[in-house]
């Protein structure tokens, strides 16, 4: 996809969703991390009904610390790898204490280098948290990319790294939210809903049903 396309593309998911934003419910930058942390591999929705009660007595790394790994499972035993993730969490808590003062970090370097933590989580709570123009690649962001041409690539990183290079920087702000949405609500992995896609005209997915959208417009 040409740089001009790139940025039609994006003025409509804009236009379409003016204030993009995470549907993991946080309080706090701890939180957050928290959350996403947890969202590895299951739905946003799952780790919500998790995190609502678990957030409402531990917000903090200490507050998680003082729970204790043993009762942060019972809170999240509906979510998989539970019990990796309950190691994880508690294990990042105490390190934030140790070596951030009980804060969250601001630099991808400290944030990976924390349990748990990996590149898309990084650029998730870089994004949210602190409003840096990082594009986490999660699975809905690689089909979206790939299929419609924007940033095709092998590999998340190469998709990330595609996509730096094309979204104009006024987008960057929020182009994973806007990316994130539109493959979570219409740009299905099974059945994308074509017709109803605001972007369709600049899609290059071969595979779009055609008649259906020429019909839409």
């Amino acid at each position: 996809m040409t740089r001009d396309k790139a940025a039609k593309f994006f003025t409509l998911l804009a236009k379409d969703r003016p204030d993009p934003a995470t549907e993991l419910q946080y309080l706090n930058p701890y939180t957050l991390l928290v959350a996403v942390v947890l969202s590895a591999q299951a739905t946003d929705v799952s780790v919500n009904k998790a995190t609502e009660p678990l957030f409402a007595i531990a917000d903090t790394p200490q507050k998680m610390l003082d729970l204790g790994e043993a009762r942060l499972k019972g809170f999240i035993k509906t979510i998989g790898l539970f019990n990796t993730k309950a190691k994880n969490v508690i294990a990042l808590s105490r390190l934030l204490i140790e070596q951030h003062g009980g804060q969250v970090p601001r630099m991808r370097e400290a944030l990976e280098a924390l349990p748990g933590v990996g590149r898309k989580t990084a650029n998730v709570v870089l994004n949210v948290a602190f409003g840096e123009p990082t594009i986490a690649v999660d699975t809905h962001i690689f089909r979206v990319a790939n299929r419609t041409g924007l940033a095709p690539g092998k590999t998340p990183r190469a998709v990330e790294d595609g996509l730096g290079k094309i979204v104009p920087k006024r987008f960057l702000r929020h182009a994973h939210h806007w990316l994130i949405l539109h493959g979570r609500y219409v740009c299905t992995a099974r059945k994308p809903k074509c017709p109803a896609c605001i972007v369709r005209r600049l899609c290059e997915f071969k595979g779009k049903t055609t008649v259906l959208v020429e019909a839409a417009d």
